[in-house]
């Protein structure tokens, strides 16, 4: 994921004549004699008593600088819940200093352990090479109540900050406090039913800004839900600077002004030989048109240059970046909008979030919804994502899509040329472009009607080819047939199979060609003699299926990756002598209508010509988030395919 950073937080803020004296945290502690109880018999696992947030901004060293705390105490009522919760991470780095860190456990019969220094402990991410600390809680046990603080001066996050504060438990005392000079003016915005942030008139020095919320009840995750971005959070942003004027401070038009500068520089006759060289490598003597030559320029660089993380400058530098196949994320979008650039292919850049996490909130500018780069080409209507190695052209990251981003285009004014920001929505992919279809053709062995010989045509377009396709031809050949004869042994394991091809397995056909999967197999797993009968398990053809189970009450949407259609064909040549006593046993049909649009529905039916059964399965989800109000509907249909999938058809003689 392609994250900012600090790429446009570079904003002059002017300094107060006067210094900042009196911080909120000097005077801050914790009880010395907690009295926390808990109401006796209570059936949970874990109970915040106390969740407070607080920051200050302050003038030090010619500089903005923050100051934040946060205050937790839990109750600790399993085993479980005492391993989650016996490290806890402080938000420590190079950059930071870790003013305050106090942190003790009060048992259940009223004992405080305070942790001294010797256990709050320094450890290394083997990964990134980063150092972090953590308190190590010891003697905790069921009933128990941890308690920990602490205060960290860090680099200001004034141009947009999230702070989630509910949680998968209930939390009591829950408390955010802001504090700025008195000419810093910070909006803030609640989410998911938080009350409004409100202001201090009463605070004199400094501006003061807080949230008070007595009891927060918890939010349980829910399957195919974005469930982080449902649980309620707070967004702030420092807006203007009323001693030197500024205004709009963390406003996306600074933003769109600094992305334009900073990917779209002057180029220099070098860095334009560079490119030529680099283009002629990508071509390889191909003529190629515009989209063809997008794909093959993504597929070069995501086949060739390797990402990885880092602040050095090589990284981002084109003329290394091309000669050392190595970038960074910054360097890997440089890459792509000078090669654009230099073919004159009109494009946009886009920033946007992860819906599962964050939703883009059109109304409120600030930058913590600007975490993920995409590439918008105005004439075909689709997006590139330059980081993401799964994704390919015309199939960004799927939650990505069905969101709103910030599209930043070039503008001419004479020879002045600048970024221009514009908030847009991101449509999904359509569902008829990310299709699974099967065409499954069943006989009969004549002298053992329980073995069928069965072919199984299966093609994949869109996101369901996104991760064979573009890869496929670079794997190695016993894979290759391990990945072929999967989808027959889906269906089932009791499988032989005797013939097996792939087709449009070439790179450049994805999202023009769907990729084919043709496997002819052999097996004894779907019919059984009952007598003179045959039960004919056709529905397992379609592999198994998603059922939804709801014991309690919804309360989240779906939230769904991509909308999506499965089209399914089975065609049954029918026995001599026997018949199909069931056939209206196929019927289903159920379907979500919203505005008079059918948006999500499962079909089946079927036709009888002779001894050849054809039977047609269609189930297609034309929108990815469905309200809390209509998921029955969409149970129903999901269910439909588990439903189908249980038929068994009777094959009675004549």
């Amino acid at each position: 994921m392609l994250k900012l950073k600090l790429l446009f937080t570079i904003i002059f803020l002017s300094q107060l004549s006067i210094g900042q004296n009196n911080l909120f945290y000097s005077n801050y502690t914790w009880e010395k004699n907690p009295n926390y109880s808990i109401e006796e018999g209570l059936d949970k696992s874990i109970i915040a008593l106390k969740d407070k947030i607080a920051t200050e901004f302050v003038f030090e060293d010619n500089g903005l600088i923050e100051y934040f705390l946060e205050h937790k105490v839990y109750w600790l009522n399993s085993d479980e819940k005492i391993e989650a919760y016996n490290k806890i991470y402080l938000p420590y780095n190079s950059t930071s200093e870790l003013k305050i860190n106090k942190a003790r456990v009060i048992t259940k019969e009223g004992d405080i352990i305070e942790l001294d220094d010797s256990k709050i402990l320094t450890a290394k991410d083997e990964e990134t090479g980063r150092n972090y600390k953590y308190f190590a809680f010891e003697g905790v046990n069921k009933g128990s109540f941890i308690e920990y603080f602490y205060v960290v001066k860090r680099y200001p996050r004034y141009s947009g900050n999230k702070l989630t504060f509910q949680s998968s438990f209930d939390k009591k005392n829950v408390d955010f406090d802001l504090y700025a000079p008195k000419n810093l003016i910070f909006k803030f915005k609640s989410y998911n039913n938080i009350p409004q942030v409100e202001k201090d008139t009463l605070t004199k020095g400094k501006l003061h800004w807080q949230l008070n919320i007595d009891e927060l009840k918890g939010i349980q995750k829910e399957e195919t839900s974005a469930y982080n971005a449902s649980k309620g959070f707070v967004v702030y942003k420092l807006d203007r600077n009323t001693y030197s004027n500024i205004k709009d401070i963390s406003s996306y038009a600074k933003v769109a002004q600094n992305i334009y500068n900073f990917y779209y520089p002057e180029t220099t006759d070098k860095i334009n030989k560079t490119l030529k060289k680099f283009i002629d490598e990508i071509k390889d003597g191909k003529e190629l048109n515009e989209e063809s030559l997008i794909r093959r320029i993504e597929s070069y660089i995501k086949t060739n240059i390797y990402i990885t993380e880092g602040g050095n400058d090589n990284l981002k530098d084109l003329n290394q970046v091309i000669s050392k196949k190595i970038a960074n994320e910054t360097g890997i979008l440089k890459l792509y909008t000078s090669l654009l650039r230099y073919l004159n292919i009109k494009h946009e850049i886009v920033i946007t979030s992860d819906r599962q996490n964050l939703k883009f909130d059109k109304a409120f500018e600030a930058n913590n919804f600007l975490t993920d780069f995409l590439i918008y080409f105005n004439k075909y209507k689709t997006y590139l994502s330059p980081e993401s190695q799964d994704s390919r052209y015309g199939y960004p990251p799927a939650y990505l899509t069905d969101n709103y981003g910030l599209f930043i285009k070039e503008v001419k004014v004479g020879n002045f040329k600048s970024g221009l920001g514009k908030i847009k929505y991101i449509k999904p992919i359509s569902a008829n472009k990310t299709e699974d279809a099967m065409i499954i053709d069943v006989s009969f062995e004549e002298n053992n009607l329980t073995n069928n010989i069965i072919k199984l045509d299966r093609s994949m377009g869109g996101y369901y080819a996104m991760y064979f396709q573009p890869v496929f031809n670079l794997i190695k050949q016993e894979n290759r047939d391990e990945i072929i004869e999967g989808f027959a042994k889906q269906i089932s394991k009791e499988v032989t199979i005797t013939n097996k091809a792939v087709y449009n397995d070439d790179p450049d056909l994805f999202g023009i060609k769907p990729i084919r999967f043709v496997v002819d197999f052999n097996s004894e797993a779907f019919v059984e003699k009952a007598g003179e009968k045959y039960l004919f398990k056709v529905g397992e053809l379609i592999g198994k299926q998603i059922e939804l189970y709801q014991e309690k009450e919804r309360v989240l949407p779906v939230e769904n990756e991509f909308q999506r259609s499965y089209l399914r064909t089975i065609n049954i040549t029918i026995p001599n002598g026997y018949q199909i006593a069931n056939l209206d046993d196929i019927i289903i049909d159920n379907s979500y209508h919203k505005n008079g649009e059918e948006l999500l529905v499962f079909k089946s039916f079927y036709e009888l010509n002779d001894n050849i059964l054809k039977i047609t399965a269609d189930e297609h989800y034309r929108e990815n988030i469905i309200d809390v109000a209509y998921y029955e509907d969409y149970r129903t249909v999901i269910n439909s395919a588990a439903d189908f999938n249980k038929l068994v058809l009777i094959l009675d003689p004549k």
